[in-house]
């Protein structure tokens, strides 16, 4: 079991019975999505660490179905399920010094999203004021086949839960603030999210 620094039991995967029967299902959440707009291909289940793979689990923390929680430190996202269970993803995170904390809600969805640096990032990066345009959405789009836009009191925070055409960097902290998935964990995330849901960002261990 695994104890959470709130003192609850949390992310204990929920086993089918057999280990081809786990084996089949992550195959399965990573399987080729040829009706999306820009098909993707299925993702070859050894190059996702155990880890990082959607799984099912155990997590009681008292927040409502509903809500996503990330926990930054462990670079894990939850969707709450109720009854004790949340979907658990993978995710990379921000870099020092630019990762999102705290409360916030989700303010809207997109399907394969258009992309506009933040004029912070055009300040702090030549390369990104060269996109001071904008850039439409796709498979070279760095925000993936999804993203979740933040808001606090009516206001976009410009903190993004995103797909991401770079997979490697799911585990890391490499992003310029937003919360990355892979492309096939963002579109199932999205598929189950509602516009007005609780997000919590957890920062630091206590």
């Amino acid at each position: 079991m695994t104890i959470s620094r709130r003192g609850f039991l949390i992310a204990l995967p929920l086993f089918a019975a057999g280990c081809s029967s786990t084996t089949l299902n992550s195959q399965t959440n990573y399987a080729a999505l040829p009706d999306e707009e820009f098909p993707l291909k299925q993702v070859p289940i050894d190059q996702i660490k155990p880890e990082l793979r959607r799984t099912e689990v155990v997590y009681q923390n008292g927040y409502a179905p509903g809500t996503i929680v990330i926990d930054t430190p462990a670079r894990r996202a939850y969707y709450i399920l109720g009854d004790g269970r949340a979907m658990r993803y993978g995710v990379g995170v921000g870099r020092e010094g630019l990762a999102f904390a705290g409360n916030a809600y989700v303010g809207r969805k997109a399907e394969w999203p258009s992309w506009t640096p933040t004029e912070n990032m055009q300040r702090r990066e030549e390369r990104y004021r060269r996109l001071a345009g904008g850039m439409p959405g796709g498979p070279n789009n760095p925000l993936g086949a999804r993203a979740i836009y933040l808001y606090r009191g009516g206001n976009d925070t410009h903190f993004r839960i995103h797909g991401t055409n770079q997979p490697q960097s799911i585990g890391l902290a490499m992003s310029s603030g937003c919360i990355r998935m892979m492309n096939h964990d963002v579109i199932d995330l999205y598929s189950r999210v509602e516009v007005g849901a609780r997000v919590v960002v957890i920062q630091a261990t206590a």
